[in-house]
């Protein structure tokens, strides 16, 4: 397993990996804040270039000088709102990780790199219709839909936002409080009952909570009866972030109850992105 988190292709799955980029197409920036939700998991701030534009849902190519000489690049989901004055992103620290290891040692100030150009497809503006808005997530993989959430124009555009976050445990549910604050927050007014969220803990059994995979929730209708709202094919579009193994089991269960992957010249229901 590598540190990266995701890299888009003309697919309706969106892969990421090593990543190598000429410093002239980045700007360096500097750490603001590193946040540690446990001692595998932290979401970091840095500066944010003054032209840097893009949209929620979106990712950034992130690099930090290598003690051998040279930049390592990774991607990273942007966590933040597209009008926040700071990026924000979220990762997993992976042992010996070339990227994420050097970044657990950061503090405030520390230099890294910005690549000016944003990528990726995993947003609200690719869908044609709709009117329920499902953003399923494994892991990391939450970081896209928290800056689609911060999008006032997705909650006037769409008539539910169902967030589904599955973790393996309990203290790895990083957002939990941001992720509440969002339907009370007045720049969302008067929609905030819009927002239906479902926190899963595979690993552990927590009240209030459901416990078991994205897909088997999904099969046998508790996740629907968990945020009272059927997955309805012509109302749903689907946006789904995880690893490798939940997007092709995903994949298969969509399909199978005639929900269509989007492209760009066959307008659909779902679409996917790699985090791995």
């Amino acid at each position: 397993m590598t540190d990266d988190n995701c890299k888009p292709s003309s697919a309706p799955v969106f892969r990421r990996g090593p990543i190598r980029a000429p410093t002239d197409k980045a700007t360096e920036e500097h750490i603001l804040d590193i946040r540690n939700w446990t001692k595998r998991l932290l979401s970091f701030r840095v500066t944010r270039p003054a032209a840097f534009r893009f949209q929620p849902g979106q990712f950034a190519r992130l690099g930090i000088a290598s003690e051998k000489g040279g930049m390592i690049w990774r991607a990273y989901s942007m966590v933040s709102a597209s009008y926040d004055e700071y990026l924000e992103f979220f990762s997993i620290i992976v042992p010996d990780g070339a990227f994420t290891t050097r970044l657990a040692r950061f503090v405030p100030d520390d230099p890294l790199h910005v690549e000016k150009q944003p990528y990726g497809y995993l947003t609200t503006s690719r869908f044609v219709g709709g009117q329920d808005l499902w953003m399923l997530a494994s892991g990391t993989g939450i970081a896209p839909f928290l800056s689609i959430l911060r999008d006032p124009e997705v909650w006037e555009r769409f008539d539910n936002l169902v967030l589904a976050y599955s973790v393996r445990e309990a203290g790895d549910l990083a957002y939990r409080k941001e992720i509440a604050a969002l339907a009370r927050d007045e720049l969302f007014a008067p929609n905030g009952h819009k927002l239906r969220f479902a926190p899963i803990i595979t690993r552990e059994h927590v009240p209030g909570m459901l416990d078991r995979r994205l897909t088997e929730l999904l099969m046998d209708g508790k996740l629907e009866k968990f945020v009272s709202l059927p997955l309805d094919t012509e109302r749903a579009r689907i946006l789904v972030c995880g690893n490798p193994q939940m997007l092709d089991d995903m994949r298969g269960v969509l399909t199978g109850r005639g929900l269509r992957p989007d492209r760009s010249r066959e307008p659909g229901h779902f679409a996917f992105e790699n985090y791995w």
